[in-house]
C-alpha cells in the first residue's frame, strides 16, 4: 500500500480491470484510497482481483461487463452511479490484440479490435461524463500503445485503433477541459504481461529475449504503468490534459 491517499473518497472505474495492467491499476488506485469498480469480461477472475483488494483493506467490487457493446457500457455506467453516486476516475484500460498486415488479417479480427480498443471508450465516455460534469470533473486515463504513435510490422489493425485512442484522448480533452474533465493517454511499450507472454511464445522468444531489446534493459512492469496512471488521474497532474506520455524504457519500435 502507498503513503499518499491521493483517491480518498472517490470512485474509480478501470476496465480490463482483470489482466495484467489493469490488475496492477485497481491495485494501485485502491491503495490510495479510491472505490475501484473492476470491470472484465472475465468476471471470475474481476471477482478474484476485486476479493484481493477487500483482503487488503481497500475498497473494490467487481461488476463485470462485455464493454464491446453499446448497451453493456451504458449499464455499466448507470449501475456504479446507482451505486455510489459519483464517477471521478475512468481508466479505459481493457484492449486487445490481434495481429496481420491488411490481407492477413480478417474482417473479424478488424472489427472486434476497434469494437474493445475504441469504440467502447466512446461509449463510456459518453456514458460517464455528464455525471462527472455535474460533479464539478473528473479524470479519464486512457490507454493507448507505443504501437498507435509509431507503427509496427504486420499489426495494422492494432496500431491503427490504438492511434484512434491517441487522437481520441486529444479530442476529448480539448473539448472538456473546460468542464475541469482531464484527459490523458498512457503508451505503454513491452510490459510483461500474459498477453506479452503469449506473444513472445507464439513467434518464439522468450523474455529474456525481450529483455535485451531494451535499452534500459527489460522490458515494463504492470505497476510500473499503473504508477502513471495513477499520477494522470491524480490532482498531481492537474495541468496535463490532452497528453499522450510514453513508459518505454527508451525501446525503439522495431
Amino acid at each position: 500500500m502507498n503513503q499518499t491517499m491521493r483517491f480518498e473518497g472517490k470512485t474509480a472505474i478501470v476496465t480490463g480491470g482483470a489482466g495484467g495492467i489493469g490488475t496492477a491499476i485497481c491495485q494501485r488506485l485502491a491503495g490510495e484510497g479510491a472505490f475501484v469498480v473492476v470491470t472484465d469480461t472475465n468476471s471470475e477472475n474481476a471477482k478474484k482481483v476485486a476479493a484481493d483488494i477487500s483482503a487488503n483493506g481497500g475498497n473494490a467490487v467487481a461488476m463485470p461487463a462485455d464493454i464491446s457493446k453499446e448497451n453493456e457500457c451504458t449499464e455499466l455506467i448507470k449501475k456504479v452511479f446507482s451505486l455510489r453516486g459519483q464517477i471521478d476516475v475512468l481508466v479505459n484500460n481493457a484492449g486487445i490484440m490481434r495481429r496481420g498486415n491488411i490481407l492477413d488479417i480478417s474482417v473479424q479480427d478488424w472489427n472486434d479490435l476497434f469494437a474493445v480498443n475504441i469504440n467502447s471508450m466512446f461509449h463510456l465516455c459518453r456514458a460517464a461524463l455528464p455525471h462527472m460534469i455535474a460533479g464539478g470533473g473528473g479524470a479519464i486515463v486512457n490507454t493507448a500503445s507505443q504501437w498507435g504513435l509509431y507503427p509496427a510490422p504486420n499489426c495494422i489493425g492494432y496500431n491503427v485503433s490504438k492511434a484512434a485512442v491517441a487522437a481520441f484522448s486529444q479530442n476529448l480533452a480539448r473539448d472538456y477541459a473546460p468542464h475541469n474533465v482531464r484527459v490523458n493517454a498512457v503508451c505503454p511499450g513491452e510490459i510483461h504481461t500474459p498477453m506479452l507472454e503469449a506473444g513472445a511464445k507464439r513467434s518464439g522468444r522468450t523474455i529474456a529475449d525481450l529483455d535485451a531489446l531494451v535499452p534500459f534493459g527489460r522490458v515494463g512492469r504492470p505497476d510500473e504503468v499503473a504508477a502513471l496512471v495513477a499520477f494522470l488521474a491524480s490532482e498531481e497532474a492537474a495541468f496535463m490534459c490532452g497528453s499522450l506520455v510514453e513508459i518505454t524504457g527508451a525501446q525503439p519500435v522495431a
